[in-house]
Parts: structure tokens; sequence; C-alpha cells
């Protein structure tokens, strides 16, 4: 490893409308964990990462390379703590308990296409916990194909091609990195964060390095600016009610269900360490 032996930044990746909200408002209810949401600090410095990256290989000195990879973390983190005391400073704290919060250790970048760049991330913080959050596919994908994303780089989602062909890259690199990195990802249900909140919640925050706080299962009483289109969902907590939700539509659905082919299917299970799935009944609205 030369990178940073630094576990600030904490990675959540995954397929659009995966869950990643939830998994990202779980982490913020803790005093010590801030999300960032999807302006991520490491993707909007990606090109400046590459360049010198190869830049610091070609001198043909290790320690050059080495001292450069640990500038560069240093300056994502550095630069992920001067946005948060920023918005922080611009924020109205209603209570005076607000004001004797400790400073956040750890700050959570949501921005889901970084499973395209898990291997800089593993450069630049091999010890960093990068969280893939999966959801049952069909599911994913039928919610993605309905939404209306703001115009830019999700508008494939919204044909059947476009959407199927996005899962199936997405799928490739998940099991890529599993193969090269095997164990570097930890995986995290949706589903299990549904039907198993209490006991997956504390083993998230274990995860991440930082003490139990009863207070995380609260998370949907947090004021936050949420801004995806998963807010009113975590405002009101956790459901079930979305399970399967696309077999209503299974008839109009049958020709995306062809093009997903055996991937409709995804047997991976949660790989947090000490997780042992306890099947509860989630609430219902």
């Amino acid at each position: 490893n030369i990178g940073s032996d630094s576990r600030t930044p904490i990675f959540i990746i995954g397929f659009v409308r995966s869950g990643s909200t939830l998994l990202e408002r779980i982490l913020d209810a803790h005093p010590l964990i801030v999300g960032t949401g999807e302006d991520s600090v490491f993707n909007g410095r990606l090109d400046t990462i590459r360049t010198n990256i190869v830049e610091a290989s070609m001198v043909g000195d290790p320690q050059v390379l080495q001292h450069t990879v640990k500038n560069l973390a240093d300056d994502v983190v550095a630069d992920m703590k001067s946005r948060w005391e920023v918005i922080d400073a611009n924020m109205h704290h209603e209570d005076d308990e607000e004001e004797d919060r400790p400073y956040p250790t750890r700050f959570a970048d949501k921005m889901l296409l970084n499973y395209l760049n898990v291997g800089f991330i593993h450069l630049l913080f091999p010890n960093a916990l990068i969280l893939h959050v999966a959801r049952e596919p069909m599911d994913c994908i039928f919610s993605a194909f309905k939404h209306d994303f703001p115009p830019g780089g999700l508008d494939y989602t919204s044909e059947f091609e476009g959407v199927a062909q996005l899962y199936h890259s997405y799928r490739d690199l998940m099991e890529h990195w599993d193969k090269v990195l095997p164990g570097r990802v930890t995986h995290v249900r949706y589903e299990d964060m549904v039907t198993d909140l209490p006991n997956i919640a504390p083993k998230i925050i274990e995860a991440a390095g930082v003490p139990w706080d009863p207070s995380v299962l609260d998370f949907h009483k947090k004021k936050h600016a949420v801004n995806t289109l998963s807010t009113t969902q975590v405002r009101k907590g956790v459901y079930s009610h979305h399970f399967k939700e696309w077999k209503r539509y299974e008839k109009f659905l049958q020709p995306l269900l062809d093009l997903v082919q055996s991937r409709a299917k995804y047997d991976l299970k949660t790989t947090l360490p000490g997780y042992s799935k306890i099947v509860t009944e989630p609430a219902r609205p």
C-alpha cells in the first residue's frame, strides 16, 4: 500500500436507485459521520489524480509515486473537511446542544458511479471503507427506468436498452473488483437495511470505525439537506411495501427482463463483519 492511512472518507457506490440514500442517512445520523451527498470531492479531482499518478509513475522512483499518492489523498480529505465547515457554518442550529457537536471523523461520499473508480480509491485510501449497496435487480432497474432524472448523465435510463446495458456494465465491474481486490468492497443489501435495521445498523457503524450511538436508529428524524429523489422515502422511515413492485407491471416489463437475462437475480449477500441476518417484519406506511 502506498496511499494514505486515513479512514476519514467513506465511499458509497452502487447502481442508481439502489438504496444508497438510506445507507447514507444511517451513517449521517451518527454524530461523528457526515453524509456529503453526491458532491464528490474525490470524483471532482479524478482527472488530476490520474494525471499526477501517471506522471509520478514515469519518473521511475517508487518514493516519488508514494509521495504523490499520499499528497493527493491528503488533499481530498482536506477539501472534504473544508467544504463541510463552510456548509456547517451556514446552517442554522436550532438547539444549544448542536453547538457542542464533536468534529466529524468520517465523511461519506455518495457518488454512486465511483464503482468505476474502486481501483483509484484503493490506491489513495487503502484503509477507507467502501460500501456497495445492492438492491433486488428488477426493483432497482425499474425504479431507475420510471424516474424522471434531471437532464444529463442518466438520460439513458429512460429506455430499456440503455438501462439494461448500464446495469450489465455495473455488474461486470463489481464482479471484477471482487475478483482482483477480494474483500476490499463491503457489500450491503438494501433489503437487509429495510427488514433488519436494528441489527445491521450497528454493524454499519462498526465498519466505519466509530462507536455505536443508539440515535442512529432514529435517522429519519434528523434534519438534513437530502437532495435526491429518495428524500421523501428516507424522511418517512423504513418500509417494505415497495419490494417486488416491478411485478405489478411484469407483462409490460418482459422486454426489459429479457435484456437483463440471468442478472435479474443477484445472490450477493451483505458482507459486513459480524453481521448475521435476523428477519423481522418492517413497518408499513
